[in-house]
C-alpha cells in the first residue's frame, strides 16, 4: 500500500475566490507568483497541492494569512 492509498487527505483552497475578487486572470496571478497558468488552473480545481513556499507566496500576494486561503482536509472530514 502506498502513502496515497493510506491517506486520502488534501489541501483545499480559496485561490479562485481571491483571484476573482481582484478581477485577475489566472495568467496574471500566475505571473505575479512565479508559476504557470496551468498551475493556477489545477490548484483552483483542487487537483494540485502547492508547496509551502508557493502557498505563502500566494497568501502574501493577496495580503492575507495563509490559513485564509489554504486549509488541510482529512479523509474523515470530507463528508462534513
Amino acid at each position: 500500500m502506498t502513502l496515497k492509498e493510506d491517506f486520502d487527505d488534501y489541501i483545499k483552497n480559496k485561490v479562485y475566490e481571491h483571484r476573482v475578487l481582484r478581477k485577475m486572470s489566472q495568467k496574471e496571478l500566475a505571473d505575479s507568483v512565479g508559476v504557470s497558468k496551468q498551475t493556477i488552473f489545477v490548484m483552483e480545481k483542487n487537483n494540485y497541492s502547492p508547496s509551502l513556499v508557493l502557498a505563502f507566496r500566494i497568501a502574501n500576494f493577496f495580503g492575507v494569512d495563509v490559513n485564509e486561503i489554504f486549509s488541510y482536509v482529512r479523509k474523515d472530514e470530507k463528508d462534513d
